[in-house]
């Protein structure tokens, strides 16, 4: 079969003729149709992110569609022919308070990672996957979508992550602080699938925000940032119509703390932030203030088991439209160009492999 591998961060990136893996008790062979690109991949292969690298030549790619060829001893519920989705967060199902995780074909997570990661390396950029039956999604009742609108799933999942954590209910008021980015805009369309009464979305791309309202409808309303810490906190409460319940921090490789802080102080008394995004730069929280206002401040990692599932079930419904989602794809062996275009992504966009 043909497979993309990284020799090592920085190092010799081909697309090489290797052995299809075998079988393996717990383990499902995959034959793959579509995975989707990260906008970081570029920076990801050149070895220019403090991430935890397999220690040898592996195949990265995170989620994607495959079709099962074939299960292993240990498999009961899927069966060849089973369309399923891939997810990378592989996490021991061991009896301990802290087991092991990592995102297969990307990185380790935290210390006591690598013995899984040397085990579980590869991720979906080939043509055959070879995956653990514990990170499958059934893609049953959506067999009307191509694998290709299918591969973003994964735009959704981490921003369904954390307002799950939040437990935003339906009739609340959301505030998304990112809602132009990648995973940021994903959220404004989940907020408004899970029945928020108003999303907030809070950006400085005036054209993003523009396109976000045009796509997701008469419930999102925009706020435009200024940089001005109080101004913006009285545009978004008035866009919310009030004290906000509840905010999701999703930006990127944040510089200032100026919009964060905004999302939380728009927030109403007994307000929750969940922060799922990065900084560089310490977040000013005032001790008082947290006090008297009874907030909440979450920080957030990836999603739960479940979350694709409760994924296909709102594109099943009808609750979540992905054909939002803009998708340019290309071929598994054009993976450098899929890259290149990848990192210029914005908004709801999304760059696919297929096989």
């Amino acid at each position: 079969m043909k497979a993309w591998k990284l020799h090592k961060p920085g190092g010799e990136l081909v697309l090489a003729d290797v052995p299809i893996p075998e079988l393996r008790g717990g383990s499902v062979l995959l034959r793959m149709q579509a995975a989707p690109l990260l906008t970081y991949f570029e920076q990801w292969a050149a070895g220019g992110l403090p991430y935890a690298y397999p220690r040898r030549p592996f195949t990265p790619g995170t989620n994607g569609v495959g079709v099962i060829d074939a299960v292993g001893p240990g498999v009961y519920h899927f069966k060849p022919g089973d369309r399923v989705y891939v997810d990378p967060l592989l996490v021991t199902n061991e009896n301990v308070a802290e087991p092991a995780q990592i995102l297969t074909g990307l990185t380790g997570i935290g210390p006591n990672s690598d013995a899984l990661l040397a085990d579980w390396p590869d991720g979906t950029y080939a043509e055959h996957v070879l995956a653990p039956q514990s990170v499958l999604t059934s893609l049953q009742g959506l067999e009307g979508f191509a694998a290709s609108r299918l591969a973003p799933l994964s735009k959704f999942a981490i921003p369904l992550g954390g307002l799950l954590r939040g437990a935003l209910a339906p009739t609340e008021a959301l505030i998304v602080n990112g809602a132009t980015g990648y995973f940021g805009s994903a959220a404004v369309l989940l907020g408004v699938a899970l029945g928020a009464r108003v999303v907030v979305a809070m950006g400085r791309d005036k054209a993003g925000l523009a396109r976000l309202t045009e796509l997701a409808g008469t419930r999102v309303k925009t706020v435009r940032l200024t940089g001005d810490v109080q101004t913006d906190i009285q545009a978004a409460k008035e866009a919310a119509g009030g004290p906000a319940d509840m905010g999701l921090d999703i930006v990127g490789r944040a510089s200032d703390a100026n919009s964060t802080l905004t999302a939380l102080h728009a927030l109403r008394r007994g307000g929750r932030l969940l922060l799922m995004g990065s900084m560089s730069v310490k977040l000013p929280i005032d001790y008082a203030q947290m006090l008297a206002n009874n907030w909440s401040i979450i920080g957030n990692f990836m999603y739960p088991k479940d979350a694709f599932r409760r994924l296909t079930a709102l594109v099943t419904t009808g609750a979540l439209d992905i054909d939002r989602v803009e998708i340019t794809t290309f071929p598994l062996a054009e993976l450098r160009a899929a890259a290149h275009k990848a990192s210029g992504l914005s908004g709801l966009q999304a760059v696919v492999l297929t096989m």
